[in-house]
């Protein structure tokens, strides 16, 4: 029994010695993963706070580089080639840094991600960009400072930095148009199926790209599927209206719209009626 006893006491003993005490992160770590087009992007930061203080200006000095975050470098990482702002950044992973301004910032893309913060000895070879981003006021207090994507389109999108009352905007594009027409040529130089004469009919409607041949390929679709759902017939409604041939889009969207009634979707009801009604016109 005392053996017993003088075990359970070391165990507790040896339990309390190892026990450490958890708590938050002042600046917590968040985590960005983003399609644009074909590309990936991931983001990871950390997010201070403004807890009542000044920040740009006074915490985070003007004209001199800033880590844009805390603790470990704010690193960006994408799939494909992109161009920011005219300066053309190879896939990899960056870190981001910045040189604020009143009016304008300065924001730098280092190659060189393994620093905790601002490197010790600035390396002016390892800026792989820099770009001047003009500084926008924001209405309202951003308390924990903000990396995000949006404005997504196809070919780009726009990256936001958001902390306090200030919010800058650093547009780029990604090569979407080229590795999707290089996917069409390759699939329809092939054995196409007919869901890559709709993949390819539906991107040239949306890119407003050559529409006849946009017409043609979702024809070849169309014949080749037995049974067209509610939401094809609309698209193919769509490109014969581009192409100019609204007589043939009026009859598809009317197809289009038995097929949404008898599928109990509303939202392509509606769309097929105010189309039908535009191009009665």
């Amino acid at each position: 029994m005392k053996k017993i006893l003088l075990f359970m006491a070391v165990g507790a003993l040896t339990f309390h010695m190892n026990a450490q005490v958890t708590t938050p992160q002042p600046s917590p770590f968040s985590k960005v993963e983003q399609k644009v087009g074909l590309t990936d992007f991931t983001i990871e930061y950390s997010r201070p706070g403004v807890k009542g203080r000044t920040i740009f200006g006074d915490l985070v000095p003007y004209d001199k580089v800033w880590r844009m975050g805390a603790n470990k470098n704010s690193i960006i990482t994408f799939t494909d080639n992109v161009t920011i702002m005219g300066q053309i950044l190879e896939a990899g992973s960056y870190a981001i840094f910045a040189k604020p301004g009143k009016e304008v910032w300065e924001v730098l893309f280092y190659s060189d991600t393994e620093n905790w913060g601002t490197p010790e000895k600035w390396d002016d070879g390892k800026v792989a960009a820099r770009v001047n981003a003009e500084v926008f006021p924001v209405p309202f207090n951003v308390e924990n400072f903000t990396i995000d994507i949006n404005q997504i389109t196809n070919s780009g999108a726009t990256l936001e930095f958001l902390w306090e009352k200030t919010y800058i905007a650093v547009p780029f594009t990604v090569p979407t148009d080229d590795k999707v027409l290089a996917s069409i040529n390759d699939a329809l130089n092939g054995t196409p199926k007919a869901s890559d004469y709709y993949a390819a009919a539906v991107y040239y409607s949306e890119e407003g790209k050559d529409l006849k041949q946009a017409k043609e390929w979702m024809d070849k679709a169309m014949k080749m599927t037995e049974k067209p759902m509610f939401y094809q017939l609309r698209q193919q409604s769509v490109i014969y209206a581009k192409a100019g041939d609204k007589k043939g889009a009026i009859k598809i969207a009317k197809q289009s719209l038995e097929a949404s009634k008898k599928a109990g979707n509303d939202d392509y009801v509606k769309m097929n009626l105010d189309s039908i009604k535009e191009w009665e016109k």
